[in-house]
């Protein structure tokens, strides 16, 4: 949730007068503010430039907008928030507390957090006044809630016990995503990741009691490592995956249990009861994402087409595998004849393509980055086309030109030798 920032003292009349040059901003054709309008304005953004420029676009409309980049459904609500955060009535000094909170929980400020805890016992009751009407607990996930709060500390886990023990509903739903716990935030969140504790907070929630989902057993456990799947979340879903009491094909395909994987198979092949296409399917879609070669190589054996086109974007196997820098799964699905210049239904991008966008667009090389290297090489041996434009000037958006032509390896792999 891309929400802007308020300031510590926001001023009401200051976005009234905002919206105001947004209308004239509007009037004038200024491409930011088209641009704003589209994204916040539910009505407006399908509409091309020419055909958004004669729509009608009110002073209301504009207000709208304004609510909705700070992460609130409508101006009413927006304008109610600002006034319970600058006003002193007791109803609003809650309101008060609660960003004071929230911004001590994404900071890892824990005296704080029981200061306000302690002064206000109700606080960890609260909802927000945003869109997603999350609880203090909620912004433990770092996910979902407005950008700048998509923050986790070092110490979560113990922001976590201090609300938790200050009576928070450890399996509070609140509205992003049509509806998440704190757990399936954070456990399909980067921010956890990047602290370095996203194991620890999600054994944590665990072992005091959080709940995988709305179904149970296999199903609820499959659903939340599914969705790590979906959101390149690997290391979560090896991790609950060892803690579930079951799971279906996909999550362990995913997962790289092909222990389990090979279960849902009879002696000659065909799948077992109720167990589907599309989950052998997806199970090898994140197999391939997730290089876990053997469980790639066992569903080809299965007879899962190496060249089908995958979720989500009509990608195939291959595109997956040389994304994720995962050497040995690449040359698994070559040796099974996948097409090397096969080009996704979106981008149109050859696994080539893929490789060199995850790795020219990682902001620091880590182990996964390396082995995009390898991949590179082993493309380019199986006849993967070097596409001039990933070595021109004009980089696609981002520096990919530069990255290589100041990388004496990726040149190398890609034969360029400059």
């Amino acid at each position: 949730m891309a929400a802007r920032e308020l300031p510590a003292r926001p001023d009401l009349e200051q976005y009234k007068k905002q919206a105001k040059e947004l209308v004239k901003a509007w009037k004038a054709g200024d491409p930011a503010a088209l641009a704003r309008i589209r994204k916040h304005h539910p009505r407006l953004s399908a509409r091309p430039d020419p055909d958004l420029r004669p729509a009608t676009f009110t002073l209301a409309d504009a207000q709208f907008v304004l609510a909705r980049e700070h992460g609130f459904e409508s101006w009413p609500k927006f304008a109610k928030h600002i006034g319970a955060v600058t006003e002193q009535s007791p109803s609003d000094r809650i309101w008060r507390a609660a960003e004071e909170a929230v911004d001590a929980i994404v900071t890892g400020d824990a005296r704080t957090v029981e200061r306000l805890l302690h002064a206000n016992p109700d606080l960890v009751h609260a909802r927000s006044t945003r869109t997603h009407r999350s609880t203090l607990l909620h912004y433990v996930g770092a996910n979902g809630v407005e950008g700048f709060r998509q923050r986790t500390p070092k110490n979560a886990v113990r922001i976590a016990d201090i609300l938790l023990s200050a009576g928070s509903d450890i399996d509070a739903t609140a509205g992003m995503y049509g509806g998440s716990t704190t757990l399936g935030l954070m456990a399909t969140s980067i921010h956890p990741v990047t602290a370095g504790v996203q194991e620890e907070l999600m054994a944590f929630l665990l072992d005091r009691g959080a709940s995988v989902g709305d179904a149970t057993g296999t199903a609820a456990w499959s659903h939340l490592i599914n969705g790590c799947h979906a959101n390149g979340r690997g290391k979560a879903a090896e991790f609950l995956a060892k803690r579930a009491p079951g799971l279906d094909l996909e999550a362990a395909a995913g997962a790289g249990r092909l222990d389990v994987v090979k279960s849902f198979f009879t002696s000659d092949g065909p799948l077992k009861g109720n167990t589907t296409e599309t989950q052998m399917r997806d199970g090898f879609t994140w197999a391939c994402e997730y290089g876990r070669s053997d469980v790639v190589d066992f569903l080809l054996q299965q007879g899962v087409d190496v060249n089908a086109k995958l979720k989500h974007d009509g990608q195939t196997g291959l595109h997956w595998a040389a994304y994720g820098g995962h050497p040995g799964t690449v040359r698994v699905l070559l040796r099974r004849n996948a097409h090397v210049n096969a080009k996704d239904e979106r981008f149109g991008g050859t696994p080539l393509g893929w490789a060199l966008y995850a790795w020219g667009g990682s902001e620091r090389r880590t182990a996964s980055s390396s082995g995009h290297y390898d991949v590179v090489e082993i493309l380019v041996d199986a006849g993967a086309t070097v596409d001039g434009d990933w070595l021109a000037e004009s980089e696609r958006g981002f520096p990919l030109a530069r990255r290589i032509r100041e990388d004496a390896r990726m040149r190398a792999a890609l034969g360029s030798g400059r």
